[in-house]
């Protein structure tokens, strides 16, 4: 079974919400989250991976644009 860890995302439309991602074998999550729209892909928006050291939290999800 697959380690996961909830993950905020910061900015754009889903701003405050968390994901669950499962974590590779390395112990580290996706390099990208695409969060479907209400259209689903038509309306998806891209974040981005960072640590966040200064919350105490290990990784956050930063909004980077619509992924069309």
């Amino acid at each position: 079974m697959a380690s996961t860890v909830q993950i905020p995302l910061v900015g754009g439309t889903a701003d405050g919400e968390t994901v669950t991602v499962e974590l590779d074998g390395n112990g580290r999550p996706p390099l990208t989250h695409h969060h479907l729209g209400e259209e689903g892909l038509a309306e998806a928006q891209i974040y981005e991976l960072e640590s966040d050291d200064r919350a105490g939290r290990p990784w956050i999800y930063t909004w980077r644009g619509p992924a069309v």
